[in-house]
């Protein structure tokens, strides 16, 4: 029996979540591996890291995070906004790696076909605190809490005038690639956000949901036949349920996140054949 397994934000600029990495596994040898996004800011980190799982996984899917899209002052690598992911996306077909502008793949487990869809969604600051409506007034809440995320800074939209508009014009094109799928398909889908609001409840600071996600994939799980939603970005690896559908938490996180848990750091999270 294979395995369809997930770990997201990887972070491997930190040498410990290097070598955790280093030490991953398949369980058999047609396993396959979802990342959902952050393994690194430099471009050539994150070839590095597919490469490698690539090599030890009958496939890889992966779906980008900010951390993945950011323009950082330490990477050699200086492209912006859509041209890095396209970089990344032609870097992952070399190394035969599925990413979200390829053919969906499809996994066949005792449970029956699943397809796996990789998505790119980004966010549109519409996980705002409560009285909160316009984008404005959720950023100057936050920066007034002195809560504000790097991607501020080092996520560029380019060629878009804003991340909200490259957000939008993702979900256009996402939904209408899976509202294309035959009616009943059975879908796990993989995205570095949470796509529904309530993972955010439990963050320490509210006030940074707004770089968590968009209300217009609020019930995507129902709409796509969603059998797991697999995701990341929290940090908060758990598993949770919502309108009968599991969705699975399942960052590796930074060091200081992971090393004080009981649980061993790096474990991959079973999505298939469901866990009992």
């Amino acid at each position: 029996m294979s395995f369809l397994l997930a770990l997201s934000d990887l972070h491997i600029g930190y040498p410990e979540n290097r070598e955790i990495v280093e030490r991953i596994r398949p369980r058999t040898t047609s396993d396959w591996l979802l990342v959902p996004g952050d393994i690194s800011e430099k471009a050539a980190d994150i070839e590095w890291a597919l490469g490698l799982l690539a090599s030890r996984f009958e496939k890889v899917v992966w779906a980008p995070g900010n951390h993945d899209l950011w323009t950082h002052p330490s990477d050699p690598d200086q492209i912006r906004g859509v041209e890095r992911y396209e970089r990344l996306v032609k870097s992952c077909r070399e190394l035969g790696v599925v990413t979200p502008e390829d053919p969906y793949p499809i996994w066949i487990g005792p449970e029956g076909p699943v397809t796996v869809a990789p998505l790119l969604l980004l966010y549109d600051y519409t996980y705002r605190m409560p009285g909160v409506t316009t984008k404005a007034e959720a950023l100057r809440r936050a920066h007034a809490a002195g809560v504000v995320c790097t991607d501020e800074m080092l996520l560029h939209p380019d060629p878009y005038p804003s991340i909200d508009a490259w957000c939008q014009a993702r979900l256009d094109e996402t939904e209408r690639r899976l509202g294309e799928l035959p009616p009943g398909t059975a879908t796990i889908l993989v995205n570095h956000y949470p796509l529904v609001r309530d993972p955010t409840f439990v963050l320490r600071y509210p006030e940074f949901a707004i770089w968590c996600g968009t209300e217009r994939t609020a019930d995507w799980h129902l709409r796509f036949n969603a059998r797991t939603v697999v995701y990341g970005h929290l940090h908060i690896p758990r598993t949770t349920w919502y309108d009968g559908v599991r969705f699975e938490e399942v960052s590796l996180g930074y060091p200081r996140e992971w090393g004080p848990r009981a649980a061993p750091p790096g474990v991959l999270r079973q999505i298939l054949p469901s866990p009992a």
